[in-house]
C-alpha cells in the first residue's frame, strides 16, 4: 500500500506539472501574459537560434514518439512499476516542454502580419484549436491518457484495463482530433515570425510522422476494427474541408 500511495502522489504530481505546462503553451505561442514567449526572450544570432530551437523541438519529438511505442513500454516497465509508466512519460514530456519554453531563442523576422478582421479570425482559430485539443482528450479518457487513472487503479487494487476501441464525436470527424487542434493552434498566428514558423514547421513534421507510428500500434492493438475506421474517417482534415488528400492515408496523441 505504501508503494501504491507513493505512485499515486507521483502520478498526481506529474499530472499537475503537465497541466501547468499545457496552460503555459497558449500564452507562449500567443505572446501574452507571460514574460518569456516564442517571440520574446534572449537575443541570439539567427543561425545560433535556429540550431538551439531545432534541438529543443527534436528532443521533444524523439522522446514523445520513441517512449510511446509498445516495445519501449515493455522494456521500461521492467524498471519502473507499470502503473507509473504513463505518468513518467507525461512527466518527461512536460519537462522537455518546459525546457523548450526556458531555452527558446526568438527569431524576430516577420513572415506575415495581418490586422483587423483577418487577425481576429486567426485568433479565433488559435483558441478553437486549443479547445479541440482539450475536448478530444476528455472524449476518450483524459485521466488515463495522462497517467492518473493507472495510479488510482493500482491503489484500489484494480486490474489494469485494456482500453476499448471507441470513436466519440470528434473522432468521427478525424482520427486524430488532438493533433488537428494542435496544428490549428500552431499555424493560426496574426503575426508569424521566423521563430514561430520554425516551431510550426517542425511540430507539423513531428505530428505527421508521429500519427503514422501511432496508427501502426493501433492497427496491431485493434486489428480489423481500426482498419475499417481508417477507411471510413480521415486522418487529420475533415472531409468537410476536402480532407481526403492527407487523411485517406492513414487517437490520443503521442
Amino acid at each position: 500500500m505504501i508503494g501504491h500511495a507513493a505512485a499515486l502522489v507521483y502520478g498526481l504530481a506529474s499530472y499537475l506539472i503537465f497541466s501547468l505546462s499545457f496552460a503555459y503553451t497558449p500564452a507562449f505561442l500567443g505572446n501574452f501574459l507571460v514574460p518569456k514567449t516564442i517571440d520574446v526572450g534572449a537575443d541570439s544570432a539567427p543561425a545560433h537560434a535556429v540550431v538551439i530551437d531545432a534541438i529543443l523541438l527534436g528532443l521533444f519529438a524523439i522522446q514523445h514518439s520513441v517512449t510511446a511505442r509498445p516495445a519501449f513500454k515493455r522494456w521500461w516497465t521492467r524498471i519502473i512499476p507499470a502503473s507509473c509508466e504513463r505518468s513518467t512519460y507525461v512527466l518527461i514530456s512536460s519537462a522537455l516542454l518546459i525546457l523548450t519554453f526556458w531555452q527558446w531563442r526568438p527569431i524576430a523576422a516577420t513572415v506575415w502580419r495581418v490586422e483587423g478582421w483577418p487577425a481576429a479570425m486567426l485568433t479565433a482559430v488559435f483558441w478553437m484549436g486549443w479547445l479541440i485539443a482539450l475536448l478530444s482528450t476528455f472524449q476518450i479518457d483524459h485521466f488515463e491518457l495522462f497517467g492518473v487513472r493507472q495510479v488510482v487503479d493500482a491503489l484500489r487494487g484494480a486490474a489494469g484495463r485494456m482500453q476499448a476501441f471507441k470513436t466519440p464525436l470528434l473522432y468521427r470527424l478525424v482520427r486524430h482530433p488532438l493533433m488537428l487542434g494542435m496544428l490549428l493552434a500552431f499555424w493560426a498566428a496574426p503575426h508569424m515570425t521566423a521563430g514561430h514558423l520554425l516551431f510550426a514547421v517542425m511540430s507539423t513534421a513531428y505530428i505527421l510522422v508521429g500519427v503514422r507510428l501511432e496508427e501502426r500500434d493501433l492497427v496491431a492493438a485493434f486489428g480489423a476494427s481500426y482498419e475499417q475506421y481508417r477507411r471510413r474517417v480521415p486522418m487529420l482534415l475533415p472531409r468537410l474541408f476536402g480532407g481526403d488528400s492527407v487523411a485517406s492515408e492513414t487517437r490520443h496523441g503521442g
